[in-house]
């Protein structure tokens, strides 16, 4: 099995004492709440990402500071360190990947790591996943584990779980993985199987900051979950992959899973046909079923993405778990024409609801891996 540094052309020489790791966040095109069902759905990776430099180290500690939040973490490197009793609360996430690889057999040294990153926090672009991707990577690497990419989203998602006690689904390091430029990427959660899928030159992916930052820690994430798991337990079935409509017509939330997996693969067919007016509708009836059957969506999503529609999106969505974050919409625009439009829209906000709206043209970025630094 190959490591995951050989998976990079430019990192196909020994380890230089200082290396950095990389991973990107990601916008969910469509299909959300799907992946812990064992459902579809159709992310892209953002060109936006979480950077991590590793030199040697003293003492059998990983230490870690960070260019954008407070405070220097301070781990065992043997991973006996509970992850949720960490301060800052950002280090949890270290002390989660160690203990995550360390369980898998890897032996990490002493390590200093600076961490940087671009993922707008709490914003539903996957600012955690990215760092727990590129925290997995560095300390596997450093440790002599050995990972293929979907083993390593596994103990990325197992390092995320650790720091957060949120039981999310692989989409999000899957999507930080296997990113490809100019691309979205099909993933069917059950098997893995990955399909990457043109994104037409002339779509332009708008994102749309809401201004309400969340923690799913904090927020009902957990309980939808559960509530798709008992709905498939009801039905005798291990998730709601293999459910029918006419099996969960009167349960709303698993009739969003079963509807919302039918649109992403519908989606899917209609970027593959460049057929942007499906896609709009789609995403349209996606935030829907977010709104209404999921109960996830916020008056500010909604708002947004009503704005979006106004401007010239021809449609758009709540992306990511929902309880505040970002919006995405898709519309048939030039980039200076989107960026006038996400100027329109985010001004338009501010004087409805006094947030500022961080609003940017989301392009599909490169999967995470070893670069040397310079």
């Amino acid at each position: 099995m190959r490591r995951l540094r050989d998976l990079d052309p430019g990192a196909r020489v020994s380890r230089p004492p200082k290396a950095q790791w990389r991973a990107p966040g990601r916008v969910n095109l469509i299909g959300d709440h799907t992946d812990y069902c064992e459902g579809f759905v159709l992310p892209m990776a953002l060109d936006r990402e979480c950077v991590i430099a590793v030199t040697p180290g003293a003492d059998d500690r990983v230490k870690a500071r960070s260019l954008q939040l407070d405070g220097v973490v301070d781990v065992a490197a043997d991973g006996h360190d509970e992850p949720r009793t960490i301060e800052p609360s950002w280090g949890r996430f270290v002390a989660g990947a160690v203990q995550a690889v360390t369980e898998r057999g890897a032996r990490v040294p002493a390590l200093d790591l600076e961490v940087s990153s671009t993922v707008p926090t709490g914003s539903g672009l996957s600012s955690s996943s990215a760092l727990a991707v590129a925290l997995t990577l560095a300390l596997a690497d450093a440790g002599d584990l050995e990972l293929d990419r979907r083993d390593a989203a596994r103990v990325a998602l197992d390092a995320e779980v650790r720091a957060t006690g949120v039981p999310g689904g692989l989409m999000d390091q899957l999507a930080s993985l296997f990113g490809e430029a100019g691309h979205a990427l099909l993933i069917d959660c059950r098997s893995l199987d990955i399909e990457a899928i043109p994104i037409p030159d002339d779509i332009a992916v708008l994102v749309a900051d809401s201004g309400l930052p969340r923690t799913l820690a904090d927020s009902e994430y957990a309980q939808r979950r559960a509530a798709c798991e008992q709905a498939a337990a009801a039905l005798g079935m291990a998730t709601l992959r293999d459910a029918t409509i006419d099996q969960v017509r009167n349960d709303p939330r698993a009739r969003h899973v079963v509807t919302e997996n039918a649109r992403v693969l519908a989606c899917a067919d209609a970027l593959r046909a460049n057929d942007i007016n499906t896609i709009g509708a789609l995403m349209l009836a996606s935030h829907a079923s977010l709104r209404d059957d999921f109960a996830v969506s916020t008056p500010e999503l909604d708002l947004l993405v009503d704005l979006l529609v106004d401007a010239g999106a021809v449609g758009a969505r709540l992306t990511g778990a929902g309880f505040g974050g970002c919006v995405v919409g898709v519309a048939p625009l030039a980039d200076t024409d989107a960026d006038a439009v996400l100027a329109r829209v985010s001004a338009r906000y501010r004087t409805a609801t006094g947030l500022v709206a961080n609003a940017f043209v989301g392009r599909a970025g490169t999967a995470a891996g070893h670069t040397l630094l310079r």
